[in-house]
């Protein structure tokens, strides 16, 4: 009998035919490494670098400016936050609950209206395409929109004024459209229909369990953004209702406050206007608004990452 020598099938996807492609060089792991962790120094300085700042002494900052090496630390301007900590905990606290509300609620729109709109058996579903579509290339504007929101909706100096508006975006609805047209199989959904079940169960029990990358990134795009958001407060919250300040818009109010005593400390008859720390305050406030969202960041960073290159390769 003739012998057939046959490569080892491991050694043959390491070495011969397309496998080689898939091997690093070590001189290429190491650049790439080394370009990686250059990237993510230089994201990471700026924000370390406020902390430093706030951490600095206003005479050190006169001194010599903004510095990596300040000539001396303190915490008076944190000190300033936590004197007015009943203030700022209650547009803290104000800030949670609008970001959860929001979240959940836009979370809930965005991902039963782009699961409706991508199902090939809706048969309106090539017109609300288009309805939603319009919005992303033409605003009704902020007058119209402030309208409709305080006239129609009476939304004005309510919670739910920081809530609405943001709930639901066109360019989330189209790439969860996208998505579950792509990604969900129409067997999943034949397989629950078969078994008896409603729409609403298949989309809860089948759809989203498998759909979790893309939910989990436009929840994070949607905390981003509630989070970080004071226009709403701006434009709908008056200045008797105080207490409805979120975090951000009330950090923004204090900021402005500093910057107008400065600017007319030598016109105004308020003692210890010099001694406000004004400087390394702007940095503190910085740092109160980035660091509980930065916190959470890494709980969404796994499905996050999946929500970006799901669909990228097929097969």
């Amino acid at each position: 009998m003739r012998e057939y020598m046959v490569k080892d099938p491991v050694k043959l996807t390491a070495t011969d035919g397309l496998g080689r492609f898939n091997r690093v060089r070590l001189a290429t792991n190491i650049f790439g490494s080394l370009l990686f962790i250059m990237l993510a120094a230089i994201t990471v300085l700026p924000f370390l670098f406020v902390v430093i700042i706030s951490l600095s002494s206003e005479a050190s900052i006169a001194s010599i400016g903004y510095s990596f090496t300040p000539l001396g630390f303190g915490i008076t301007a944190y000190r300033y936050l936590w004197n007015m900590s009943n203030v700022v905990g209650r547009a803290f606290v104000t800030s949670i609950g609008v970001t959860l509300t929001g979240t959940v609620l836009g979370l809930v729109l965005t991902t039963t209206m782009g699961y409706a709109l991508s199902r090939r058996s809706f048969k309106l579903r090539g017109f609300y395409t288009y309805y939603i579509f319009i919005p992303m290339l033409f605003s009704g504007g902020l007058v119209s929109t402030f309208f409709v929101n305080t006239q129609l909706y009476n939304l004005q100096n309510t919670y739910w004024s920081l809530i609405l508006p943001l709930a639901c975006s066109s360019f989330y609805i189209i790439i969860l459209r996208t998505f579950f047209t792509t990604s969900v199989s129409d067997s999943i959904i034949e397989s629950g229909k078969v078994d008896g079940a409603s729409q609403f169960r298949i989309f809860f029990e089948l759809v989203l369990p498998i759909s979790l990358p893309a939910i989990a990134t436009i929840g994070l795009f949607l905390t981003f953004a509630y989070w970080n958001d004071w226009f709403q407060a701006s434009i709908y919250l008056d200045s008797s209702y105080r207490h409805l300040y979120p975090l951000q818009y009330l950090l923004v109010a204090i900021e402005r406050s500093i910057d107008f005593l400065t600017r007319n400390a030598a016109h105004m008859s308020t003692e210890n206007i010099y001694d406000m720390p004004s400087e390394t305050m702007r940095m503190a406030i910085v740092v109160v608004a980035v660091l509980p969202i930065a916190c959470s960041y890494p709980f969404f960073q796994k499905y996050f990452i999946s929500g970006l290159t799901i669909g990228a390769v097929k097969g």
